[in-house]
């Protein structure tokens, strides 16, 4: 598997975690230790990016030494890579912008490299550009736990309940990768958290001499860049945060992932409608003549291989009912994944077809990429333990959500975890900088316009929203529309924000 291709998988794994309600650790602390960590000097290079890839012509790429515990900032220090794109029009250049990545798992190099252009255009070099790998991503510190390559698989890191809402199976794997991860990850794995990432980034602004930065946040990176305009007021200018998830400490991470039953309900009537459409009779990838009629189908063909799985084209590796769900889920994030989610059910509904899986169904995902995103979410909450209802709540969410079967509320990792978060999640308030516009799609699969409307509330006036009435997931130049883009755009560029919260329909 490529770094590229690992990235885009790894983007669609936030799974998180978090019971009960918490009590936060003072803004004041994590500024305090900013300050107290020596500046490290950049050595910038070309970037080595991935074969196959290129990115903007001057990205350039360096490591940032950062400690390993920024409490104690004269101990060890561990890799951070990072990455820059010069203003190609310096005349207009009024700051520098991070792009935060999602995840927890993407890579802010590879972002950079994928967006850098875009962004040199629309923003008419108004900005440097910046970003990082965050721990344990790309060409930063890494961390193994250990985990068996049967768990490292996307239907198995997810935890899918088993045919009929069985949870025993995904209990008896979380516990062995967690227990794989108090065995293996060390002290390095443990330094895997929100709060580190955004000291981290903090530590890059010093290093790069600058006052303030600007923030581009998407999906979990639209939550570190909330917390660090939270927890560093004085060190943020304007922030955008695109495609984001409720904020509340009691809901963080595990709420995350439990409000994607929703949003899959919610986006699925775009691919119905789009599936239904007469004009994919041509394509042949018309699935019902009537948008109404393809949930039906699909949930009576994932139920069909719950019971009796077809050989796909690659070897060893069967199309389940789960796999296609996880294939449905990864395929609600942009539109340009429908043609493909419609040829599978097409191939896996006829008794003649060999389905031809996506990639992400057939990798088994690197161990140091598995360990990173079970990591973040378990060492930044507490999660309810293995007898805290699980089954009940899996049982009662496939009713109500039957497209994502019971998986969004199912057991983790995190609920045998071993270390105790060594920090409680930072508390999103009204009180701080007030430059900060959202963009969210109406209907997100992966952080849906219900959550997204607790961190509008948590902000109170400090933000604006803009909603877009493209669905998918990750809404600035890339799922979004014209008038979701300007609006961000004139933002960044000249610092208006609509007056009140405002709607651009497709």
């Amino acid at each position: 598997m490529t770094n590229w291709t690992r990235s885009t998988l790894i983007s669609t794994l936030c799974a998180t975690a978090v019971a009960a309600t918490v009590t936060t650790t003072p803004a004041v602390a994590l500024a305090d230790v900013a300050r107290s960590t020596l500046v490290p000097r950049l050595d910038w290079r070309p970037c080595a990016l991935p074969e196959g890839t290129t990115g903007p012509a001057g990205q350039e790429c360096a490591t940032l030494p950062v400690p390993l515990d920024h409490l104690r900032p004269d101990g060890r220090t561990v890799p951070v890579a990072v990455t820059r794109l010069r203003s190609d029009r310096p005349e207009n250049r009024r700051g520098t912008l991070v792009v935060v990545p999602g995840g927890p798992g993407s890579s802010g190099v590879q972002r950079l490299a994928q967006k850098g252009a875009a962004l040199q255009e629309e923003l008419e070099g108004a900005y440097d550009l910046i970003s990082l790998d965050p721990r344990g991503v790309g060409s930063s510190v890494k961390a193994r736990c250990g985990i068996a390559a049967a768990d490292r698989r996307l239907v198995t890191l997810r935890s899918w309940p088993t045919p009929g809402g069985g949870t025993a199976e995904s209990t008896e794997r979380s516990r062995r990768t967690a227990e794989s991860c108090a065995a293996n990850g060390g002290e390095v794995l443990r330094s895997f958290t929100t709060r580190n990432e955004v000291r981290d980034i903090d530590l890059f602004r010093r290093a790069l001499g600058e006052r303030r930065l600007s923030v581009w946040g998407t999906s979990y990176g639209a939550y570190v860049a909330a917390v660090y305009g939270q927890t560093h007021p004085g060190s943020v200018d304007r922030t955008v945060l695109d495609s984001t998830g409720d904020p509340d400490p009691s809901r963080v991470a595990r709420g995350w992932l439990e409000n994607m039953s929703r949003g899959a309900a919610d986006r699925f009537a775009d691919f119905a409608s789009w599936a239904a459409d007469p004009a994919r009779e041509a394509e042949g990838l018309r699935l019902a003549a009537r948008a109404e009629d393809v949930e039906p189908l699909f949930l009576a063909l994932a139920e069909e291989l719950d019971g009796t799985p077809r050989d796909s084209g690659t070897p060893g590796v069967p199309l389940t009912g789960n796999g296609l769900r996880q294939a449905l889920q990864n395929a609600l994030y942009s539109d340009r994944a429908f043609p493909g989610m419609a040829r599978l059910v097409l191939e896996a509904g006829d008794p003649r077809a060999v389905p031809s899986l996506p990639p992400d169904l057939t990798q088994v995902i690197l161990d140091e990429d598995a360990s990173l995103m079970v990591s973040t979410i378990c060492n930044d909450v507490r999660w309810p333990g293995p007898g805290s209802g699980y089954a009940r709540r899996v049982a009662a969410d496939r009713a109500r959500y039957p497209l994502t079967a019971g998986m969004p509320v199912n057991v983790t990792p995190c609920a045998f975890w071993k270390d105790a978060p060594a920090e409680e999640p930072a508390r999103i308030t009204d009180k701080g900088p007030s430059g900060i516009l959202m963009v969210q799609s109406l209907r997100d699969p992966a952080t849906p316009y219900t959550g997204a409307l607790k961190m509008r509330a948590a902000l109170g006036d400090r933000a604006r929203m803009v909603t877009v009435g493209q669905g998918g997931h990750g809404m600035y130049l890339g799922n979004g529309n014209k008038c979701g883009d300007r609006a961000v755009t004139r933002f960044l560029t000249t610092g208006h924000r609509p007056a009140q919260d405002t709607h651009c329909a497709n």
